[in-house]
């Protein structure tokens, strides 16, 4: 899953969040750096990764790209679910999505100084061009996935997958709908067994 998704299934606990944004720049055993609660995060987003990498209708979501984008397939269908999560955010959270957007924001700039230097320089795009409110439109997805095509020096051309986006929209949107219901009950287990609901 991508950030709003990892953001939105720590439940607002704040810790959780931390670690679930970092899973995807502290590798192997650097997450002991971190107190407790967010290493609990970290270490729940590598749950949430390796449950969405293998699960059934993931796997079917990729194949409707794979020929087309090889192993970088996993990383838009990520980005992809996070444009339907974004788009129905209201169905997700009582809290507004560019109120929650700004809140994650905040909480970043509290908690700069223990950000890996890859988050910290992700933070001010993040911010600028509030990505986790721009997921839910088109164009914001098209400027996402132009970034991440430029991060792969155009090799993995995400900057066409905008099209595949629209051609596969409502197979896709079921995809993640049946998914995010699994991935919830999943999360919330997990969550249940840190004993870290907020």
């Amino acid at each position: 899953m991508n950030f709003l998704a990892h953001l939105y299934l720590s439940k607002e606990n704040t810790d959780l969040m931390l670690g679930n944004f970092l899973g995807d720049f502290v590798k192997g055993k650097k997450h002991e750096n971190y107190r407790p609660t967010i290493q609990k995060g970290i270490l729940l987003h590598r749950q949430i990764d390796t449950f969405t990498d293998q699960h059934k209708i993931v796997k079917i979501s990729k194949r409707r790209l794979h020929e087309r984008y090889g192993h970088y397939d996993g990383i838009i269908i990520d980005i992809f679910y996070d444009h339907f999560l974004a788009k129905d955010w209201h169905h997700y959270s009582a809290i507004p999505l560019d109120i929650y957007a700004q809140g994650f924001y905040k909480l970043m700039h509290t908690n700069y100084d223990i950000l890996p230097e890859k988050a910290q320089n992700l933070l001010p795009y993040m911010e600028q061009y509030d990505w986790l409110y721009n997921y839910q439109f088109l164009e914001g997805m098209k400027t996402v996935l132009e970034g991440m095509n430029r991060r792969t020096k155009m090799v993995s051309k995400m900057n066409i997958a905008i099209e595949d986006l629209q051609e596969h929209y409502s197979d896709l949107e079921t995809d993640f709908s049946l998914f995010f219901k699994e991935l919830i009950n999943f999360t919330d287990n997990k969550i249940n067994e840190f004993s870290l609901r907020p």
